[in-house]
């Protein structure tokens, strides 16, 4: 079987891809290991949530989306910072970022990642043009100049026009195809999990800075009656590690002092969810016949909603240089442009978020006296606190 594109993973970016890449006509074959996870209690589902930027709309829109997510979405109309670094675990400073500044649409919008791969997968079996096969991963691969052979784990080989690698950080795909990574660990963990809280979160999306971390209470439309948001907890990892293993009412009574109770006792309604914080960046986004996107090409810690929006830039960039060129889809000019498109924008991107996981892991009290005073001085200045608000949509 041949395909214009073959996508190695199955996430959220590679199906992404593939309802971008089918929407838009060409012939997509999407491969991922997994069997697909659709509900929150499968085994091994992703218990995380994705904040949808402006930017990701426009890409959702194109890729046939957007209309089946939009009444599951959570409107993120303002970004709270809440340092609480003082001597007692309580708020002292407080800015809020309201997209209302530099825009008549919120931040962006909230999704539980497994509802964004339930819909995903829905659209993808309505596209003649997209075949999906969980349970299947890559294999092998061989470029020439004119196409990719990719040998596969259910012994069949594809011949593609082009591969894009959505397989994540330790990506096959980029190893066989010899781009290499540089990697830089914080000793952190994140926690995920979702809560529900008696305080209406009213579309704020608060990320309060202490030690070790943030932690971030996203909007989630509302469960059993009462508000509820997705919640990603930083700290250093064996300190996570501790708190997988409390019970229920004692990890609440945690996650509740942490949150300094600004939306009220936090009443655990998921199962918790660890995962290892790095941060790393490919040398090149491309290679013969090959494009790498998501976290095969860039990870950095959960901070400021950049990591899965950075990926769908990615996508939209491939899909642009595709659509307006299609003949020359997956040759070296197109993949020489898509690294020079997104390069310097990622690698700016992931130096930023390294800065502000450095700040927010602030354990001593001069480090976290002088934390607090910069994030009073950037939002002090109204010119400043617009341009930080336009660079985190993407739009500077």
């Amino acid at each position: 079987m041949d395909c214009d594109i073959l996508i190695s993973g199955g996430g959220i970016a590679g199906l992404t891809a593939a309802a971008a890449f089918g929407t838009a006509g060409f012939s997509v074959i999407c491969v991922d290991p997994p069997p697909p996870i659709v509900t929150p209690q499968d085994d091994g589902a992703d218990l995380r949530s994705t904040a949808m930027l402006q930017p990701a709309r426009l890409l959702l829109e194109r890729a046939g989306l957007w209309d089946e997510l939009a009444p599951h979405a959570a409107p993120l109309q303002i970004m709270r910072i809440v340092d609480a670094g003082g001597e007692i675990a309580e708020p002292r400073v407080t800015c809020e970022f309201n997209a209302n500044e530099i825009s008549d649409q919120p931040f962006g919008w909230n999704f539980p990642n497994w509802l964004l791969r339930q819909v995903m997968l829905e659209k993808l079996s309505t596209l003649g043009n997209v075949h999906f096969h969980a349970g299947t991963k890559t294999t092998t691969l061989f470029t020439r100049m004119d196409c990719a052979r990719v040998g596969l784990s259910d012994g069949r080989r594809i011949k593609a026009r082009l591969v894009i690698a959505a397989d994540g950080r330790g990506s096959p795909m980029r190893a066989a195809a010899g781009i290499d990574v540089t990697t830089r660990r914080f000793g952190q963990k994140a926690l995920a999990f979702a809560v529900t809280h008696p305080i209406p979160h009213e579309n704020v999306s608060t990320e309060i800075h202490r030690t070790g971390g943030p932690f971030t209470l996203v909007p989630l439309p509302d469960r059993d009656a009462m508000p509820c948001s997705a919640v990603v907890w930083m700290d250093g990892g064996p300190q996570t590690q501790a708190r997988m293993a409390l019970d229920i009412a004692e990890f609440e009574a945690e996650a509740t002092a942490r949150s300094c109770h600004m939306l009220g006792p936090l009443s655990l309604v998921t199962k918790r969810q660890a995962w290892p914080i790095i941060s790393q960046h490919a040398a090149r986004l491309s290679a013969e016949r090959v494009a790498l996107i998501a976290e095969a090409a860039h990870v950095m810690p959960p901070i400021g909603a950049q990591g899965l929006n950075m990926s769908l830039n990615d996508i939209a960039t491939l899909l642009d240089l595709a659509q307006n060129s299609p003949d020359t889809l997956g040759d070296r000019t197109m993949l020489d442009a898509y690294h020079k498109a997104r390069y310097s924008d990622i690698a700016l991107r992931v130096r930023g978020i390294d800065l502000l996981n450095r700040a927010s892991q602030a354990r001593s009290p001069l480090a976290r006296d002088a934390r607090a005073l910069g994030l009073n001085a950037l939002y002090s200045a109204a010119p400043v606190r617009r341009m930080l608000m336009q660079m985190g949509l993407g739009m500077r």
